[in-house]
């Protein structure tokens, strides 16, 4: 019988096989051969050893061969840069892209898109658009895959205009692609749009996988729709990934955040396989609205299940605590953290600072802050400052402010909290000061937005809004519920007014903020007994909470608003937050119930 002995050629050839079956033994027996036959220097299927040991998640050993090539070709340089990405290892792709370069080494468009795509994991829009300028110069900006690697690059970088042409240039239907462009549009704030793209995705019958779909929640979760959110979930429900675990956990986390807990209640009790992303999801939901004792009790069913807890298990529980002022709780959980093998983040040691800091422990969480064995970042600073003007505490809160000024100069948000802190002290010169600070920075406070679902359409209004086509409707509906307010013996607190006006002033400012606008208008629009559901984009005053309150005892419906914290849910004159988010007796406001 006579033996062939095997070429290159083959070797090439069994080993892209062993890469695409995974099957490293047998890929390790072949290169043992490779050795036996003399094909060791042989740069073709030295190639496909590097290839195929970045496949099978041995980079180490891809390392290892590469570096013992003595002739590279730009084949060489790509596998291994492929190889390093393959392996959640973008930043030393990028090292040796840059070695490649500085050898000479012309890349070509598979390089190119290996080197988009470290650049896009590592969301580096300067040097990613370098790459991009590189494509252009070789006459190779009309490749398809650079165009979809184009797409995603500027996509997850947040350019989500640049990526929307490099998207419609490509004609032949590719998932990445639409992946990228609903992802990068659900990430950044264009929410309709992602959606918009969804749907144009399913009518192509192009089918979408775990990551479109998940894209598909997080755009619904961020427009805040429960009618679209029950549109998803119905959809969902007729597809394979009804039954995935991270699909579920995203509609949990949905559903919370329209508005609906007892939905995302529904979908956790009918998940087959319960993980901790699925058990944190509906521990965070109940979070949201309020539920501490509820993400507790299941806190407690997750460990008789046998489910390790994580780190985001724990800040579910821990905001759980302080959206409900169970400040033991809280403490003790956050302590059980170490008998799981968990090191406290930031967000963990920010969210015991806010605990503390709105019970009035202000001493207690700033030496909890100087005791940190991490440097304190903006979110335990931000935590610190929002308590300190609850409590008037200016001192503290300045220098909490400076901290956030040092990490964070050009955050809006900070300059704003340090000024309502001076504001409620009645501080109006140093007011005026954080302003002119403001000013010279070129920053300007957000405008308050309130957008109310009505009927399946989404309706925005912002402060004095009068640009409705029913606006006359709407302030007559404002005037005649603040007549009714004051014949129940609501009376504004004007001191929780951020601004030196008189009180005729103070009162017209109260009445035409966004979210009795779209109070108004919800009334004005739907049968008496609708339940009405507000999100808004800022956090609510005090004011408006207290009148939003006794509002839906006097029209008697359930109002829920989502501001920029949490849910409140307002019915019989009671709201879910009990409160506790303001608890500031100095800001109590003066509400006599006459009915």
């Amino acid at each position: 019988m006579t033996c062939v002995s095997p070429d290159g050629f083959t070797f090439t050839l069994v080993l892209k096989a062993c890469s695409a079956l995974f099957a490293f033994d047998i890929g390790r027996q072949v290169h043992g051969q490779v050795f036996r036959h003399g094909f060791e220097t042989d740069v073709f299927v030295q190639n496909g050893l590097v290839a195929f040991y970045a496949k099978c998640g041995r980079i180490g050993l891809a390392n290892v061969v590469f570096d013992r090539l003595s002739d590279r070709t730009v084949v060489s340089w790509t596998s291994i840069i492929s190889g390093h990405i393959q392996n959640g290892q973008p930043i030393e792709a990028l090292k040796i892209f840059n070695q490649m370069r500085k050898m000479n080494m012309k890349p070509d468009w598979i390089a190119l898109v290996s080197v988009l795509k470290a650049y896009t994991d590592v969301e580096d829009l300067k040097h990613g658009r370098s790459v991009h300028a590189c494509v252009i110069k070789m006459g190779l900006e009309f490749e398809t895959d650079l165009l979809i690697s184009l797409t995603a690059m500027y996509a997850k970088c947040g350019q989500v205009g640049i990526a929307r042409l490099f998207f419609d240039r490509v004609k032949i239907p590719n998932l990445i692609l639409w992946n990228a462009m609903i992802s990068g549009y659900a990430k950044n704030g264009h929410a309709d749009e992602a959606l918009e793209l969804f749907r144009q995705m399913i009518t192509k019958n192009l089918r979408p996988d775990s990551i479109t779909v998940t894209s598909g929640i997080l755009a619904c979760a961020e427009i805040g729709s429960l009618e679209l959110a029950r549109w998803m979930s119905d959809y969902i429900s007729m597809t394979e990934f009804r039954n995935d675990a991270f699909v579920n956990s995203a509609l949990i986390d949905m559903f919370a955040k329209c508005g609906s807990v007892d939905s995302a209640r529904i979908v956790f009790n009918r998940a087959v396989d319960k993980d901790v992303v699925l058990w944190s999801a509906m521990i965070m939901g109940y979070a949201l609205h309020g539920h501490g004792q509820e993400s507790i009790n299941l806190f407690d069913a997750m460990r008789w299940a046998g489910v390790q807890p994580n780190d985001v298990t724990f800040i579910g529980l821990l905001t759980a605590c302080k959206n409900s002022g169970l400040v033991e709780e809280g403490w003790q959980l956050f302590c059980q953290m170490n008998q799981y093998g968990i090191e406290p983040r930031h967000q963990h040691y920010a969210c015991v600072v806010d605990l503390l800091g709105r019970r009035g422990y202000l001493e207690r969480a700033y030496k909890f802050i100087r005791n940190m064995p991490i440097e304190p970042g903006v979110s335990v600073w931000g935590a610190l400052l929002s308590a300190c003007k609850i409590h008037r505490h200016v001192t503290l809160g300045e220098y909490a402010a400076e901290q956030l000024f040092l990490l964070d100069p050009y955050n809006t948000g900070h300059y704003v909290q340090l000024s309502n802190l001076y504001a409620s002290a009645r501080l109006w010169d140093f007011v005026a000061k954080v302003r002119v600070l403001m000013r010279e920075k070129g920053l300007s406070k957000d405008m308050g937005q309130s957008v109310i679902e009505i009927n399946g359409k989404l309706q925005a209004f912002r402060f004095g809004d009068k640009s409705h086509p029913r606006s006359n409707e709407i302030f007559e509906e404002l005037a005649n519920l603040e007549r009714r307010l004051k014949e129940a013996g609501f009376f504004p607190h004007t001191e929780s007014v951020l601004h030196d006006l008189n009180d005729e002033e103070i009162e017209e400012t109260l009445c035409n903020h966004s979210e009795r606008l779209a109070i108004a208008y919800g009334l004005i629009s739907t049968p008496p007994g609708t339940t009405l559901r507000i999100t808004k984009n800022l956090r609510a005053c005090v004011n408006c909470h207290a009148a939003t309150k006794l509002i839906s005892k006097l029209v008697n419906r359930v109002i829920i608003v989502r501001d920029a914290n949490r849910f409140h849910h307002f019915k019989d004159g009671v709201c879910s937050c009990g409160d506790y988010w303001r608890n500031n007796l100095h800001t109590e406001l003066f509400v006599l119930m006459k009915i």
